[in-house]
C-alpha cells in the first residue's frame, strides 16, 4: 500500500535530522580555526602558482592523474600514490615531490626551505583544507557510525511482557502498553466510531470527515468497516497532498526566494510540488522516488 511510502518517508525525517547534526558535530571538532588560517596564508597560494597549471580540474591535461585543487584530489593522490596524508609527512608524496627527492615539483624551480618546511608543518598539523570540508574521513570512528539504530538490520524485535493481556488488539498494542506500564499509566476507554473515523480522516488527509463519510461509517456494521475508511482515504488525492508536505519540507520546497531582499517567483516550482504528490497518490516505490530525485533528468523516460 502507499501508506508504506508515507511511514518510510516519515521515518527519513528523523534520520536526515540526526545525520545533519551527526556531520555538523564533525565538521565542528575538525574545523581548526588556526589551521584553516595557516592554510590559507602558507599552503594554498602556493599551491595556486606552482602547481594548478598542471594539477587543477580546469586544466585539460592533467599530470599524472594528481589533482591539488581540492581537499579530496590531494589526498587521493594519483597515479604514484597519495600525495598527502594527514599527519604522515613520510607517507605523503607532495613532500618529496617538493624536496625533489622522488619528484621534482614544481619543474620551473625548487621552493625555497621555509616554503617546503610550511608544507611540511601544514601536514603534520592533519593537513587542514577548507576547500571541500575539513572532515579527514581517517578520523571518523565508522565503527561507530554503523551502529546507529537506523543502519541496523530490520529485525522483529521480541514482544515485551504486559501485566493486562486482555488489551493489546496487535502486536503494536503490547509496546504501547508496556510503556505505559512503565510510566504508571491506564490507557483511555476504547474509542467510538466517531472518534475513529475523525482521527483517521485528519491522519491519512489532514481534513475532518464529511457528515456523509460519518454516516456511511455508522452504518457500516460490518467487520471490514473501519478498513474500508482506510482504503477510502489512501485511495483519496488529498493523501498526497497531506504526506507529501512532509517530504517537500525536508528537500526546501518553496515558490519563492522570500529568503533573499529581492523576491522572485519560482515559477516552475509547483511542477516539482505536484511531481511529490503524484508520487505518493501512485504508490512509486521509494527508491525509484529518491533516485529520481538524485538523478533527475538523468534517468530516462
Amino acid at each position: 500500500m502507499n501508506v508504506r511510502l508515507a511511514i518510510l518517508s516519515v521515518l527519513l525525517i528523523p534520520v536526515l535530522h540526526h545525520s545533519f547534526l551527526l556531520a555538523q558535530d564533525i565538521q565542528q571538532k575538525h574545523v581548526d580555526k588556526a589551521g584553516i588560517e595557516f592554510f590559507e596564508a602558507k599552503i594554498r597560494p602556493v599551491l595556486v602558482k606552482h602547481c594548478y597549471e598542471c594539477h587543477s580540474s580546469e586544466t585539460k591535461n592533467v599530470k599524472g592523474g594528481l589533482l591539488l585543487d581540492s581537499r579530496i584530489g590531494s589526498q587521493r593522490g594519483g597515479d604514484s600514490g597519495e600525495a598527502v596524508v594527514p599527519k604522515k609527512v613520510d607517507k605523503s608524496l607532495l613532500i618529496g615531490a617538493v624536496r625533489y627527492e622522488d619528484f621534482e615539483m614544481p619543474p620551473k624551480g625548487k621552493l625555497s626551505d621555509d616554503v617546503i618546511a610550511d608544507f611540511v608543518k601544514w601536514i603534520e598539523m592533519g593537513a587542514p583544507d577548507p576547500r571541500d570540508g575539513d572532515v579527514v574521513t581517517d578520523s571518523i570512528d565508522f565503527s561507530k557510525a554503523a551502529r546507529h539504530w537506523a543502519y541496523q538490520p530490520i529485525m522483529l524485535p521480541q514482544q515485551p511482557n504486559v501485566h493486562r493481556k486482555d488489551w493489546p488488539a496487535n502486536a503494536v498494542d503490547s509496546f504501547t502498553l508496556a510503556k505505559m506500564e512503565e510510566l504508571k499509566l491506564q490507557p483511555v476507554e476504547k474509542a467510538g466510531k466517531r472518534e475513529l473515523i475523525r482521527r483517521a480522516t485528519f491522519d491519512l488527509i489532514g481534513l475532518p470527515p464529511t457528515p456523509e463519510d460519518i454516516s456511511a461509517f455508522l452504518d457500516d456494521d460490518s467487520p471490514e468497516a473501519f478498513e474500508n475508511v482506510i482504503n477510502r482515504l489512501l485511495a483519496s488525492k488529498h493523501y498526497g497532498e497531506r504526506w507529501g508536505r512532509y517530504w517537500l519540507d525536508v528537500a526546501r520546497y518553496s515558490e519563492d526566494q522570500a529568503h533573499t531582499f529581492s523576491v522572485t517567483a519560482n515559477t516552475n516550482g509547483f511542477r516539482y510540488r505536484d511531481w511529490v504528490v503524484a508520487a505518493f497518490n501512485t504508490d512509486m516505490p521509494y527508491d525509484r522516488f529518491v533516485r529520481m530525485q538524485i538523478a533527475g533528468d538523468l534517468i530516462g523516460p
